[in-house]
């Protein structure tokens, strides 16, 4: 159908009567993507609509989407006067590109916005915009909008729901209700001196349906994806939005470009909509990793001892850790000379190499695996690597060394060639010369950089090391893989929400230092949505709730994990993690059910249950026929809905926890009634 043929039907979708109401609603041509409904009115302000009869509308009227703000004022009125459509076959697959053009005649300002639409990804609406200054006046610029949303208010309770992205210090959930007076910036630069990056994705959702929104470029950007709700009965507003931090001038002639970015429509809670983000990522080129096997295996941790372990308490502990089910031990933080200085301790270890290959060997003589503890881009002052190469340190804007203040270090710049040297250097320490199988990469300073404006650095721009972060990390794995093929690379960015540009090189994540067990949940559901076939780590069961919620992990398909001590604490540590009789009992019931069934290998359906608005909390995962069903609440005693059960079958309820048998489902059921505390696991077999 021709561009011009499909201007003449617009919002045949809406069932308006184009011929009597576009001079009235001043559409130009609308387009749809699967069930999601777009148009454009004469001023290129947009209108969304979702197809769907179940769903309230998106949008009330035209909102102006992309517009620039000149010292306070908003200019976002721009008169259509072209429009075409061209076919398109590309890598990500075969779709359809509109250009439309508007000039703001007061102004002087032409804006182009190019819409793509491909057949493989339907409800996504790619766009990309560029402003230009056709006049002959200087304009001051504030800020660039796009991808501006204002979501209508359902009055439902809560309003929304959202999956805000970004990362600072606050550590806060990345799954959060939007009521009145909510405001995030959602920036993914820096946030604080050592929080930054992120998913650059906001996800706001209703219980009928959800919009998401996002940049696609391949590299992290700095930009802000606010959501902001005023009042309990407005419209949440969601947008991407460039700001000038210094007078910035748009002369004559200029040009200003967004970034790439889209809209995506969907029903049920974010999940939906990460999980097509990431699929449409991969096939625009984002390479993810492979899942390695062993990245599956349940965890022990030294951790419990902290930084004054000693190498007979780690080694004291294998043989119960071995007793418990676990496959994996690692050495944690303490053995160096210092962050940058990655040689053994000789005050805490005067054997030198010898004493960590003897660990290593204690490890491996009991059919463990050994993985080490590392924090990537950070060097103490006075470390080796900053004696040596005081160039590598990354510079901010005010050339002075930045500074991880978690760690007390400075940023090495991941773009360094001597930066990278030392990283290679320090891998074949670990994996080659002491022999362990893996590491762990511990710090939020690595989910982001700042930019580098070491003049030594010799870089064509200060955003270089922005961008190139996910590269060092692939270096990373790519140097570890080949000294160990099936080294495991997990990636802790403490209380970050993990760059989507950095899962792509790792192949273990983890909910990273959680405060709750609700973060460990969400976590893994947001995990699972983009990089799916990558194991997650639930992180030390001591950090869940009670310092004991195994269910929180095994019901969501994560890998088991714990700090305990045993048979003593060290005397130095910050608290009690010894293995009592009575915690043994439960934490080897708990590795033994999670060998047993190995669902963290399994697929998650994370579209079948609304995270914020369904109740109890559900997430369900398929073992062959078998589905395993998560419940989570303070107390539930009421009808449960099995969703995703074959019509056709009748299914047995079992507690695999407490070995109960619930009773039958029958087939073309979905409801039973039970109770419980905290969570309930079950697995329903075919029967």
């Amino acid at each position: 159908m021709s561009f011009v043929s499909l201007c003449l039907i617009a919002f045949n979708f809406f069932n308006i009567n184009v011929m009597d109401s576009a001079p009235e609603l001043g559409a130009q041509f609308a387009f749809e993507s699967g069930e999601l409904g777009f148009a454009l009115d004469e001023n290129m302000h947009i209108r969304l609509e979702y197809k769907s009869t179940e769903c309230d509308p998106i949008m009330d009227g035209y909102q102006a989407s992309d517009f620039l703000v000149f010292k306070g004022q908003q200019v976002d009125q721009f008169k259509v006067y072209s429009t075409t459509e061209v076919k398109i076959n590309d890598k990500v697959g075969k779709g359809i590109q509109y250009t439309v053009k508007g000039k703001n005649e007061k102004e002087k300002i032409e804006k182009i916005t190019k819409y793509t639409t491909y057949e493989s990804f339907p409800e996504l609406v790619l766009s990309h915009t560029t402003f230009v200054n056709y006049g002959e006046d200087s304009k001051i610029i504030d800020r660039w909008v796009t991808n501006n949303v204002a979501f209508k208010n359902t009055e439902k309770e809560p309003s929304y729901y959202a999956f805000q992205g970004s990362s600072t210090s606050a550590r806060q959930d990345w799954i959060r209700e939007v009521n009145e007076f909510y405001y995030d910036k959602n920036f993914m630069g820096m946030n604080n001196s050592d929080y930054g990056g992120g998913v650059p994705v906001v996800d706001l959702w209703r219980p009928d349906m959800g919009i998401a929104i996002g940049h696609t470029e391949l590299v992290p950007k700095e930009i802000n994806l606010p959501t902001s709700l005023e009042g309990s009965k407005m419209d949440a507003t969601i947008q991407i939005m460039h700001e000038y931090g210094y007078p910035s001038w748009m002369n004559p002639g200029d040009t200003i470009s967004t970034l790439n970015s889209f809209y995506l429509t969907h029903q049920g809670d974010y999940y939906a909509g990460l999980s097509k983000y990431s699929e449409f990522m991969q096939a625009k080129g984002i390479e993810m990793v492979p899942a390695e096997e062993e990245a599956f295996e349940p965890i022990w941790c030294a951790w419990g001892y902290e930084r004054t372990f000693t190498k007979n308490e780690l080694i004291g502990t294998l043989d119960k850790v071995k007793e418990l089910g676990i496959k994996w031990a690692v050495v944690d933080d303490g053995f160096q000379i210092a962050e940058g200085e990655w040689e053994l301790s000789p005050d805490r270890f005067p054997g030198g190499d010898a004493e960590m290959k003897e660990i290593v060997d204690e490890i491996h003589k009991r059919g463990l695996k050994a993985k080490i503890w590392w924090t990537p881009l950070a060097a103490d002052p006075g470390s080796r690597v900053l004696r040596e190469h005081p160039e590598a340190i990354l510079y901010t804007e005010e050339w002075i060394p930045q500074i991880i203040s978690w760690w007390n270090a400075y940023y090495l710049s991941p773009v360094n060639d001597d930066a990278i040297d030392h990283t290679k250097e320090t891998i074949k320490l670990f994996l080659d010369t002491w022999g362990f199988d893996g590491f762990k990469m511990d710090g939020q300073h690595m989910n982001a950089v700042p930019q580098d404006h070491n003049p030594a650095a010799n870089l064509d721009s200060p955003l270089e090391s922005v961008e190139k972060l996910p590269d060092f990390f692939r270096m990373i794995y790519d140097e570890a893989r080949a000294i160990k093929p099936n080294a495991v690379i997990e990636n802790c960015p403490c209380g970050t929400c993990m760059s989507y540009y950095n899962m792509a090189s790792t192949n273990q994540t983890v909910s990273s230092d959680p405060l709750s067990s609700w973060q460990i949940r969400h976590k893994g559901k947001t995990y699972k949505a983009l990089v799916p076939h990558t194991a997650y780590y639930g992180d030390h069961v001591e950090l869940s709730d009670d310092a004991s919620d195994f269910a929180s992990s095994m019901g969501i398909g994560a890998v088991l994990g714990t700090k305990f001590t045993y048979p003593a604490n060290n005397p130095n540590a910050s608290g009690d993690f010894l293995l009592t009789p009575e915690k043994e009992v439960e934490w080897k019931k708990w590795f033994s059910l999670y060998n047993e069934h190995m669902i963290s290998k399994e697929k998650y359906l994370g579209d079948l249950y609304d995270i914020g608005y369904d109740k109890p909390e559900t997430h369900v995962i398929q073992k062959d026929q078998d589905m395993f069903f998560a419940f989570y609440a303070d107390s539930w005693a009421g009808d449960i809905n099995f969703k995703g059960l074959d019509p056709s079958k009748s299914y047995q309820i079992y507690d695999y926890v407490n070995g109960k048998d619930l009773g039958v489902i029958a087939a073309g059921k979905q409801m039973k009634n039970l109770s419980f505390k905290k969570h309930l696991l079950v697995v329903l077999r075919p029967i």
